[in-house]
């Protein structure tokens, strides 16, 4: 983590802060607080979701030359977020129930996220993984146990 820049460090990891105050605010805050706390964690779940789909975007089109140029399911890859991100909000829409399940999806989606980014060998920096994996897991996490408490 030392040739991490530490403002994404920092930043990565206040990142965790939203999302874990509406985890906090569910399973323990007051029972007229767990609605919003649900909905707004789906929100930023589904956000940092889209999030990632547009940092692979970014570095698909920044990939410099032949050598490392990204791969070409890279681009499928990264509109695939926001589709699935969508895609969870649609129960709400039609009355199914919601956001619950639409929760695990995206919590399941960022944990799975970090498959991407094993991949991107090439044009990815060095110290990139180690933000990426416990940011993806705690994300993903956070967002699963308020899938719970829904």
């Amino acid at each position: 983590m030392r040739t991490m820049p530490p403002a994404a460090r920092f930043l990565g990891f206040a990142g965790l802060l939203p999302q874990l105050a509406c985890l906090a605010a569910a399973w323990f805050g007051a029972p007229e607080w767990r609605w919003s706390a649900l909905a707004i964690g789906w929100g930023y779940a589904a956000l940092i979701l889209s999030f990632l789909g547009g940092l692979w975007w970014g570095m698909a089109a920044g990939s410099p030359d032949e050598g490392r140029r990204a791969p070409a399911w890279l681009w499928l890859a990264a509109v695939a977020p926001s589709l699935l991100a969508l895609a969870t909000y649609l129960p709400w829409v039609f009355g199914a129930p919601w956001p619950g399940p639409s929760l695990y999806v995206l919590g399941g989606a960022i944990i799975l996220s970090i498959l991407v980014d094993r991949r991107l060998v090439t044009i990815r920096p060095g110290w990139w993984m180690a933000l990426r994996v416990p940011l993806s897991l705690g994300l993903g996490t956070a967002t699963i146990l308020l899938g719970a408490a829904a």
